[in-house]
């Protein structure tokens, strides 16, 4: 599995709709699992990002079709950053030789 960070930040309707924006999230989540994706940590924050989320994905192609599938509702747009444990770290390093 891979892991992602995942910026989420809200449209002019998901703005419009944010009393919905926990019971959105346990929708997509189920919506997720059901394509091996999970949830590892979410959270609600002020500044850039109205969203940030951590995510183990099988592979990129799965993560950005669930993204794309949400983001398609119009409610929210994504920013996904590949991120690499500190073990998956000394694999890339030591390739770089």
């Amino acid at each position: 599995m891979a892991t992602y960070v995942v910026l989420i930040d809200w449209t002019e309707k998901g703005v419009g709709n944010f009393k919905d924006t926990v019971d959105r999230y346990e929708g997509a989540r189920g919506q997720f699992e059901g394509m091996g994706i999970t949830f590892k940590d979410i959270y609600w924050t002020l500044g850039a990002h109205d969203i940030v989320t951590i995510m183990d994905a099988p592979d990129d192609e799965t993560l950005a079709a669930a993204l794309l599938a949400l983001g398609s509702q119009g409610n929210v747009r994504t920013t996904t950053l590949r991120a690499f444990s500190i073990d998956e770290m000394r694999g890339v390093i030591a390739k770089a030789g």
